[in-house]
């Protein structure tokens, strides 16, 4: 096995949320309620990087219509044993995910997928097929902030946060001006921003939502 493939099984256990949840759940919430009180259908909700499939739990109560890839065979394993009526495929983010669920998905979540993506221009497009014309994404990633920075490189702990000795770990640093430039590319618009996590400005992570164009 090469060392992209190793990085690629996270080492899932279970289908247990991630201490990142806590903080993560109510801002993707927040994000998704406006969208859900607004649906006249069935919502169609797809999880682009579902992991261990613990997100989609959290909505498999509400009556959606659930979707979701991941790269990693043993989340996949524990996603589908856990949401069973969901349609939870292992296919990672670059595969064309068009073309095995469709194109007509109200909403696309992705929880801290975007910042290890060698080609996350490719993700972009990809996520941008799957959702209709005028549908969400949603996506979080580590906050990055001039404070932030500052923060991180008087206390010394840039090494640790950089987790250059994690194969597989974040290989991009994403900022709301660089993330929402490069979903702007790519036809998105309407761009919210919440941080989530710790004290404002030293956000553990944002979430970004925008809307697929309709051109």
């Amino acid at each position: 096995m090469n060392v992209i493939d190793d990085a690629a099984e996270y080492g899932w256990q279970d289908a247990a949320p991630e201490e990142s949840h806590a903080y993560l759940l109510p801002a993707i919430e927040k994000a998704l309620r406006p969208v859900a009180l607004s649906a006249s259908s069935r919502l169609r909700v797809f999880d682009a990087g579902c992991g261990n499939g613990a997100l989609l739990r959290v909505l498999s109560g509400r009556g959606y219509e659930l979707g979701g890839c991941d790269i990693s065979e043993q989340g996949v394993a524990h996603a589908r044993s856990s949401c069973p009526d969901a349609h939870i495929e292992h296919l990672s983010g670059y595969d064309p995910l068009a073309e095995r669920f469709g194109t007509e998905w109200d909403v696309v979540i992705s929880t801290e997928v975007i910042e290890h993506l060698y080609a996350p221009r490719t993700f972009a497009r990809r996520v941008h097929e799957l959702l209709r014309p005028g549908g969400t994404l949603i996506v979080s990633t580590p906050y990055h902030g001039y404070l932030k920075n500052l923060a991180l490189a008087a206390a010394g702990a840039l090494d640790s946060h950089f987790t250059a000795l994690w194969d597989g770990g974040h290989i991009k640093f994403w900022s709301f001006k660089t993330l929402s430039a490069l979903l702007a590319e790519r036809g998105f618009e309407n761009f919210r921003f919440s941080g989530a996590g710790r004290l404002p400005y030293l956000w553990k992570s944002m979430v970004v939502s925008c809307r697929k164009g309709a051109s």
